[in-house]
């Protein structure tokens, strides 16, 4: 029994051990949707759930539970993680952050494009257009860790780092294109709640219990007023202290963030993956993949990806206004620009917030998962044939990216 735990213990503490759960709670759901389990996968997802404390009253079916409810865990997670990065990370000045940042640009850009022209002159599907402008961490650095030594731990800093900006980005498209109509009355208490966060912040308070209590007050607050809820967690996040870098491992946020980690990367994320991913096959022809919606998903992923991190990085390098890892070569960059392309998780999780329809959503899903699997694929196999340094290369390379920044490699949120 010993040898059991050890063993997975051991397996918990891979980085590619969250994708590969990641991966089977994927799996589970579409073998759910797709056998004589159907009608219980989708009841269990319509179950509703009634949460009631006097006039206040929060009524939603389990689905919306997982994704505005176990979601505000996940952005709150990668609140901490961009907060963190931006202090004293690899987003900390312009000279660390120039090329990850230009290509997350060109990573967010090229996909919403080749979907908006695929999709142009529907009302009805142009409004998935950012669906295939997300990047899955976990899936994405779990690829990278099953290549071991032939990966450079500076493109997995990269690649963090690109992944980061891409979750910033997304956060800032739900806030300004997938709102509701506001209640103001709503909003304005949640303003309050961020106040007294920012108050607490201010007056050094360390122990995170009243942040998280004011955090659920915002959430509640958000997610009345028609502002997705998720956006609540990231808000909360960024009022989390964060002592001076002599100190980091004993702040708050770094606490927080180690403690919280595996539980998103182990249950959060698995459970929203089941929620989620139960395409439905019954009818599927190419003529379905080849539809607006699924095909824009797949090309961006997949050809956007590729495209847009790719080119914006080659020509920032190119015109001086970001320099190359010198222990990287531009086949690195492209397989690590393949790997963006495995959307998951934020991709469908945009798609859920675009559409309404379970008709529409099923696109969505055979999209999301034909372009993140080409991409996983092919990223993997570039960068299998990859270069490899030198073993004294790449002990003197990771101790030297490593002092910069240590926790990247339990990194797979």
């Amino acid at each position: 029994m010993a040898q059991i735990v050890a063993r997975i213990n051991d397996f918990l503490r891979l980085e590619a051990s969250a994708g590969i759960i990641l991966m089977a709670a994927a799996v589970l759901a579409l073998i759910a949707n797709n056998t004589l389990l159907s009608p219980l996968y989708g009841a269990f997802l319509s179950t509703p759930v009634v949460i009631q404390i006097g006039a206040l009253e929060i009524a939603k079916p389990l689905l919306l539970w997982v994704n505005d409810g176990l979601m505000a865990i996940f952005f709150f997670l990668v609140g901490l993680e961009i907060k963190r990065e931006v202090l004293q990370g690899e987003l900390s000045s312009f000279d660390k952050a120039a090329l990850p940042i230009f290509a997350a640009i060109g990573g967010m850009a090229a996909p919403a494009l080749i979907y908006a022209g695929l999709n142009w002159g529907n009302a009805e599907t142009l409004g998935g257009w950012a669906i295939p402008a997300a990047t899955d961490i976990a899936f994405a650095l779990g690829i990278l860790a099953l290549l071991g030594a032939r990966a450079p731990v500076s493109l997995k800093i990269f690649l963090l780092a690109v992944a980061i900006i891409d979750d910033l980005g997304a956060i800032i498209i739900i806030a300004l294109f997938y709102t509701a109509d506001l209640s103001l009355s709503a909003l304005g208490l949640g303003l309050i709640g961020l106040a007294a966060l920012i108050a607490l912040n201010r007056m050094g308070v360390k122990r995170i219990t009243p942040y998280v209590l004011i955090g659920a007050f915002m959430w509640v607050c958000v997610l009345k007023s028609g502002v997705h809820a998720t956006l609540a967690g990231v808000l909360t996040a960024l009022t989390i202290p964060m002592a001076g870098s002599s100190s980091e491992r004993q702040s708050p946020l770094h606490r927080v963030e180690h403690d919280l980690h595996p539980w998103v990367a182990f249950l959060v994320l698995p459970i929203f993956a089941f929620a989620n991913a139960g395409v439905s096959f019954q009818g599927f022809s190419l003529a379905s993949l080849l539809a607006p919606v699924p095909l824009g998903i797949a090309l961006g992923l997949f050809v956007g990806k590729q495209v847009g991190v790719l080119g914006l990085s080659f020509l920032a390098v190119k015109t001086g206004l970001a320099k190359l890892p010198g222990d990287l070569t531009w086949r690195h960059m492209y397989g690590v620009a393949c790997l963006t392309g495995v959307g998951f998780t934020m991709s469908l999780f945009i798609g859920g917030l675009a559409f309404n329809s379970a008709d529409a959503l099923n696109d969505v899903r055979i999209g999301v998962l034909t372009g993140s699997i080409a991409s996983g694929l092919v990223g993997y196999l570039v960068l299998r044939t990859a270069p490899v340094r030198s073993a004294n290369a790449q002990k003197a390379g990771a101790s030297s990216i490593d002092s910069q920044r240590s926790a990247v490699q339990a990194s797979a949120s």
